[in-house]
């Protein structure tokens, strides 16, 4: 295991006044058996950051050292890194057992060497009376269970991965997280995760990598970005919904963009004067679509409460203590 340094890290994609930096400068010191979660919307730089991590992609400036090694000028092979991607990229012909075993045999692994670091993944990624199957006779799910597998069998300092649930259904993706945060518990291999789902962010993180427009805008832990987001950007991104950004609102001052979540909004005798548009229910609580004159305001209600008639007007008063206060030009928090 070991950690991982980023030290000014810059990525640019052709050279001289044409060039096109995707990379803005990333900082971060990850400790020796971090789970890190890389996250924000298409094209924010994201998986860039995770392939130049890699040796996927070359580095433009700056430094990136795994343990002690700056491994900037390292092919992939000799950063001593396993990478899941987000297909799986098994070998179709192969067994599962196989397709674990692949890289070590190329690496002359010994054959008893191989059986035991392949039926010990296999127990952890409960896989062990699929071994003699083909990847074709399996669900998404264990398909990415297998190449996982085949990552942990390389016994490496730190795992990349990129994107891995994206292909499989909502319930298959919450049963892979929680495979995932075993599997880190049992091993504590420095870990870094790319996914564009703040859902999947939040549940999967220790600390997290907010990156916006190739700008890691934020790193912290989940309850850091809820409670104390650094930008409008990340306030807007993390969270479901989102927080309401309020530049008009009654509270707002200039130059000042207002944030309050959902469920810090309660409804009573006074406040606010916000007209309901429309409910969405999600089970166990309710959210309230109204508006706040020019702006859209959404109210999170706890399952019992009564039921605002669309077109109607409520009073909505925010939680003083539950504010936050952006700076409408820059979007940093005040």
């Amino acid at each position: 295991m070991a950690s991982i340094s980023l030290r000014n890290v810059v990525k640019r994609y052709g050279k001289g006044p044409k060039a096109n930096q995707v990379i803005h400068g990333v900082n971060a010191e990850i400790a020796d058996g971090e789970f890190i979660v890389i996250v924000g919307p298409s094209g924010c730089g994201k998986s860039t950051l995770l392939r130049m991590v890699a040796g996927l992609e070359e580095i433009s400036d700056g430094e990136i050292a795994i343990g002690a090694r700056v491994v900037n000028q390292l092919e992939p092979a000799e950063r001593d890194i396993a990478m899941v991607f987000q297909n799986y990229a098994l070998y179709p012909h192969m067994t599962v057992f196989d397709n674990m075993a692949y890289g070590l045999k190329i690496a002359k692994v010994s054959a008893a060497d191989i059986k035991l670091r392949v039926d010990k993944a296999a127990a952890i990624l409960e896989l062990g009376h699929l071994l003699a199957r083909k990847p074709r006779e399996l669900s998404g799910g264990q398909r990415q269970r297998v190449a996982m597998g085949r990552a942990i069998v390389r016994q490496p300092q730190v795992f990349l991965f990129d994107e891995p649930l994206s292909n499989l259904d909502a319930k298959l993706r919450s049963q892979t997280r929680l495979e995932i945060q075993k599997l880190h518990r049992e091993l504590g291999i420095t870990s870094l995760f790319v996914t564009h789902d703040q859902v999947e962010a939040m549940t999967l993180a220790q600390r997290m990598i907010v990156m916006n427009g190739g700008v890691m805008e934020q790193f912290g832990t989940p309850e850091e970005m809820y409670h104390r987001p650094a930008s409008t950007f990340v306030a807007g991104f993390i969270g479901s919904p989102a927080m309401n950004l309020l530049k008009s609102s009654p509270g707002a001052r200039a130059g000042v963009t207002l944030g309050v979540r959902p469920e810090h909004l309660d409804i009573g005798d006074e406040g606010w004067s916000v007209q309901v548009e429309t409910t969405e229910l999600l089970g166990a609580e309710r959210l309230v679509y109204a508006r706040l004159g020019a702006e859209q305001l959404i109210i999170r209600i706890e399952e019992g409460a009564p039921v605002p008639v669309n077109g109607s007007t409520l009073k909505v008063r925010p939680r003083e203590d539950r504010l936050h206060h952006f700076d409408s030009t820059s979007g940093k928090r005040i």
